[in-house]
């Protein structure tokens, strides 16, 4: 009797131990991330001193309703790229699927049209997303092809259906939310605003996104646990596909129309944006606010090679730069290298 007693004594204190260590493991995660976060965030204020003296003509109010009215766009796209990496895919359909999102707005609604047709067009969009996660989850296609795949038959598609001319105008209330003001704010900003709170609480602090860590981390152990794998993996790619459909209706009423190439500019800020706030590739870690931070950075750093007189090419170049340093620096591998090569460093000889 006594030797059960010592038994389950000590499977409690082991069982505590190795809950400290978890809640140690945790917290320091937590830690780093809200690090790297803050990391971002900090330069992103640099980046808009930098650009306020690269065109200081333009004063630092314009320049930072500028950012966020430029950077609504990429805030959006991201935020469905940030969910699809955290189930360890990544979705490369998306430029096709923000130009299918503009081209069925203008063709469909135009300027006079009936406006419940966007919501045909968003179901459009998020039913080509689903075909994205069905073939991931239950047909096994690795997410690169897939994606890959499914964005070259919506790209061929939507070229087919406009003879490679979209026509037609923006609709009235997608025009009046990217011009219109209200108490001197942009009400894009008021919408990407409401928009950024509500993704916030999506992946933080529902049961939506917590499942989506869960798949993520291991999704055999989130198999195992109960959890709709599948389900989960098409409504995903549904909600990315849904969200780059957003993007692309946004950008008609910023631009009053839809061209084949305007998705093509969002594919590597999607990724970079993700990777620089923090998330690992793999799957299984980060942050909206992180992909946040990600995307208000490369859009400053835009807006600073625009005004600098570059190409659009300089700014694929720094996405992909980033994007390298980024999973360099993720790279448990690489760290250790970094911190062997600082031990080896031989000392100065007094």
């Amino acid at each position: 009797m006594n030797s059960r007693r010592v038994e389950s004594t000590e499977s409690v204190q082991v069982s505590g131990m190795n809950q400290g260590l978890l809640d140690t493991r945790t917290s320091a995660r937590i830690s780093r991330e809200a690090l790297n976060i803050g990391a971002v965030f900090v330069l992103c204020i640099i980046a808009l001193f930098v650009a306020r003296w690269v065109n200081p003509n333009a004063s630092a109010s314009q320049q930072l309703e500028t950012v966020l009215i430029l950077g609504a766009f990429l805030i959006v796209v991201a935020f469905g790229q940030g969910l699809v990496v955290l189930i360890g895919g990544l979705d490369l359909s998306i430029p096709s699927v923000i130009t299918l999102g503009g081209i069925l707005t203008t063709a469909w609604v135009g300027a006079e049209g009936e406006e419940w047709k966007l919501l045909v067009a968003l179901g459009i969009c998020a039913a080509v997303g689903a075909l994205n996660g069905l073939g991931v989850a239950v047909f096994r296609v690795p997410a690169f092809i897939m994606t890959l795949a499914m964005g070259i038959i919506v790209f061929s598609l939507s070229m087919g259906a406009t003879g490679g001319a979209p026509s037609g105008t923006a609709p009235d209330s997608l025009t009046w939310l990217m011009t219109a003001r209200t108490f001197g704010v942009p009400v894009v900003i008021i919408f990407t605003l409401f928009g950024t709170a509500i993704a916030y609480v999506l992946q933080a602090r529902t049961r939506f996104g917590t499942r989506l860590y869960a798949l993520g981390s291991n999704p055999i152990a989130a198999r195992f646990a109960g959890l709709h794998t599948v389900r989960l993996t098409i409504m995903t790619y549904a909600l990315c596909a849904l969200l780059a459909g957003i993007t692309g209706m946004l950008l008609v009423g910023y631009s009053n129309g839809a061209t084949l190439r305007m998705g093509e500019p969002f594919l590597l800020p999607s990724v970079a944006a993700v990777v620089i706030g923090g998330s690992a590739i793999s799957g299984g870690r980060g942050s909206f606010l992180g992909t946040l931070a990600g995307a208000l950075l490369l859009t400053v750093l835009d807006m600073i090679i625009s005004s600098l007189g570059f190409s659009q090419g300089w700014r694929t170049i720094i996405s992909g730069t980033i994007i390298l340093f980024a999973i360099l620096l993720q790279h448990e591998g690489a760290m250790d290298y970094l911190r062997s090569m600082q031990r080896r460093k031989p000392k100065k000889v007094a």
